[in-house]
């Protein structure tokens, strides 16, 4: 019987498989989004800022670098076992020296910024520094930034800080519609209210001519909807404007008035009266 021998990079891969099914199964791995988180300093604006990313959450993001000397793969998982390493954050592999894996932060000392369009995030509590830094804890700074063309785009390693004496970062970069603010509707109230009455008016003419033609039986310019009714209403338009807007004059010269019949009957009468000797 033949035995097949895994080599060491594929023992420790197979490792962090089995180890994230068995914590997806006992219920350990994240489940309450970004709630698995726990925060440095809890505050409600921090929590707030950090539940901006929970369509993030439970998903793995990977990075691989290489270069002649250096071969280094990092993956992060917002509030989540990176790469089923419990409680890291993010993680470095070192893919040259073998088996060796780095946490870089872990998401149980979270510190969460945000501004309008952006969001930094903050895992502290690292594995130590071998020979930089003063031996003091690696930290992680993510920076997550808007993107409205994607809903999330690829990870990207900017750089590690470790010529300092403290404070010294790995610093990455993300892409991602999450953390981009609402998009507010660009139409005026008039311009939503011109919209509202052009369809109603659509309305009105479609349905009208479909009734006045199928049910009333009605052929030609009589299909519009109403049309004695509006035919009144241009002639009486017509007349408002012919009232205000023209500019002869309105009163009219008074007219002669021709002498009726009866009076010329009753004048000789009257001039024989005076035509009487007294």
């Amino acid at each position: 019987m033949k035995l097949y021998r895994i080599p060491r990079q594929g023992c420790v891969l197979l490792w962090a498989l089995l180890t994230q099914l068995a914590l997806c199964r006992s219920g350990v791995f994240a489940g309450d989004g970004t709630k698995a988180c726990k925060l440095s300093a809890e505050t409600q604006s921090e929590r707030d800022v950090l539940n901006r990313l929970e369509p993030l959450a439970h998903k793995n993001f990977t990075k691989e670098i290489k270069d002649k000397e250096e071969s280094y793969t990092y993956v992060f998982q917002l509030c989540g076992d990176a790469w089923g390493v419990p409680g890291a954050g993010v993680i470095q592999w070192d893919s040259k020296a073998k088996e060796k894996l780095t946490v870089i932060g872990v998401y149980n000392s979270t510190q969460a910024i945000g501004g309008s369009d952006w969001v930094m995030l903050i895992y502290r509590n690292g594995d130590a520094y071998d020979s930089h830094c003063n031996n003091e804890a690696r930290k992680a700074i993510i920076m997550i930034s808007c993107s409205e063309n994607k809903d999330v785009g690829e990870l990207e390693v900017i750089l590690e800080d470790r010529e300092r004496q403290n404070d010294c970062f790995y610093l990455f970069e993300l892409d991602s519609s999450a953390v981009c603010p609402p998009v507010q509707s660009r139409l005026s109230a008039g311009s939503i209210i011109l919209i509202i009455g052009f369809c109603l008016v659509a309305v009105y003419l479609f349905g009208g001519f479909l009734y006045q033609r199928l049910i009333v039986g009605a052929k030609g310019i009589e299909q519009f909807p109403n049309y004695a009714f509006w035919v009144e209403v241009g002639n009486l338009t017509a007349d408002g404007c012919d009232f205000v807007c023209r500019s002869r004059n309105r009163e009219e010269a008074p007219a002669y008035r021709g002498v009726t019949t009866d009076a010329l009957e009753e004048e000789p009468e009257e001039r024989d009266d005076h035509l009487l000797p007294m």
